[in-house]
């Protein structure tokens, strides 16, 4: 009896695994709708010469949007975009202005920051070289008090004492 129930429970474990149609297509990820939302910034900074900015509208289906950059080459270059889920990203590149390149070559240009805090030095007192008494740190705790136990005393039964006879 015990050999026909395993024997029948291996039957019903092989056949669970596999899908009654092995060939049929993958289901299609379900693709939820997110929340509408928009953002922008731009960086305009004459003294590192960093330019670029960035927007884009969602309206929790469909992105829309533009960023920019201004290229050591001099040229501007801005990217407009489109995504959604059944197209993709779609960007249009264009770019604004003529590529210059310099003919002479020379060393790096450099930006030295400029201080903006100027803090003015105090005098340093005069120093003293005869030594200073050093107090000792007191705890910031209160300890606990350390409690000894009593000593135990145990009574024993001490045999009396014997006659001499007894051990000769």
């Amino acid at each position: 009896m015990l050999f026909k129930v395993a024997a029948m429970m291996m039957m019903v474990n092989a056949a669970l695994p596999f899908p009654s149609d092995m060939y049929a297509p993958a289901p299609q990820p379900q693709h939820m709708d997110g929340m509408p939302y928009n953002f922008a910034y731009a960086v305009k900074d004459q003294y590192s010469g960093n330019d670029f900015s960035h927007n884009e509208d969602s309206d929790g289906k469909n992105v829309m949007g533009t960023y920019s950059v201004q290229l050591p080459d001099g040229r501007k270059q801005t990217v407009n975009y489109k995504a959604d889920h059944s197209q993709g990203y779609l960007a249009e590149v264009n770019y604004l202005g003529e590529a210059q390149y310099p003919h002479v070559y020379g060393p790096a240009v450099t930006f030295k920051p400029q201080p903006s805090y100027n803090p003015q030095p105090q005098p340093e007192p005069a120093p003293s070289y005869e030594p200073q008494p050093v107090e000792p740190p007191q705890p910031s705790y209160q300890p606990q008090p350390v409690h000894e136990p009593e000593p135990v005393i145990m009574a024993m039964h001490m045999p009396a004492q014997m006659s001499q006879s007894m051990y000769q």
